[in-house]
């Protein structure tokens, strides 16, 4: 349970913030009382969002983001420092999926997806961790999948990327740890997400079929996006460099 001022004084940023997990991130650090900066391509999604959260009485803005592009990130976490003074939290959350055979993957699509879930995750990183370093305090946590753990038929690519992600935020909880950073990573299942509609419903009713979750449903936005704001808040100060799997006793298995 998140407490509703838990985050009061503190600013957080969430890219790939206007739908799905993301946006039920955004909301959870607006409840706790964070201003949120929400990033993402979609503008209008993105706007919504934020009128979503003003409405409740908290603090919100859109920024328009891609972020494999570097001077885009660089101008997101600036422009975040502008307008509330700092960041003290954020969530790489945007990310991207194809569902192809690796014989049916195009140079296209290996350079789209690493751009986005790989390169965009380490960029958003770079940035904020610089600006965390002036502060001597900050909180990240990346959202990756169990397909950087486990083997997923048709998701080569996606897994490729989702596994940089873990071992990336690995390596740099440890390099910062003692400047007061901490990294975390979260690792969903199947999740109710607009993503999940990219799996043909036949594919996807097959598969859960015959590798059910042990907990008997597909999980929700809010359970993952709720987990990360956890691990970015105080009560979770003694973790760093985390992998933690959210999928209902999937991998379990």
């Amino acid at each position: 349970m998140l407490f509703s001022k838990e985050f009061d004084g503190k600013v957080a940023l969430v890219t790939g913030g206007s739908s799905g997990i993301g946006k039920a991130a955004a909301l959870a650090f607006a409840q706790a009382g964070a201003k949120v900066v929400i990033a993402s391509r979609g503008v209008e999604e993105g706007e919504q969002a934020v009128h979503e959260i003003c409405a409740r009485g908290s603090d919100a803005i859109f920024v328009k983001t891609d972020v494999s592009q570097a001077r885009e990130v660089e101008a997101l976490v600036n422009k975040t420092v502008d307008i509330y003074g700092r960041l003290d939290c954020a969530f790489n959350n945007a990310g991207i999926s194809q569902i192809h055979p690796i014989t049916d993957s195009s140079e296209e699509d290996w350079d789209c997806i690493i751009n986005i879930n790989l390169k965009g995750t380490w960029l958003s990183m770079k940035y904020e961790i610089a600006q965390m370093l002036k502060q001597g305090s900050g909180a990240i946590v990346n959202n990756s999948s169990i397909a950087g753990v486990i083997g997923i038929p048709n998701l080569s690519i996606y897994s490729a990327s989702k596994g940089g992600v873990i071992a990336m935020a690995r390596a740099a909880a440890i390099e910062y740890a003692k400047s007061g950073i901490r990294i975390n990573v979260v690792n969903p299942s199947f999740i109710r997400t607009p993503i999940l509609n990219k799996f043909p419903t036949k594919q996807l009713n097959k598969f859960l079929e015959e590798h059910p979750h042990p907990i008997g449903r597909i999980g929700t936005p809010e359970e993952v996006g709720e987990t990360a704001v956890w691990l970015c808040s105080d009560r979770a100060s003694f973790i760093t460099g985390e992998n933690l799997i959210i999928d209902g006793g999937y991998t379990a298995q």
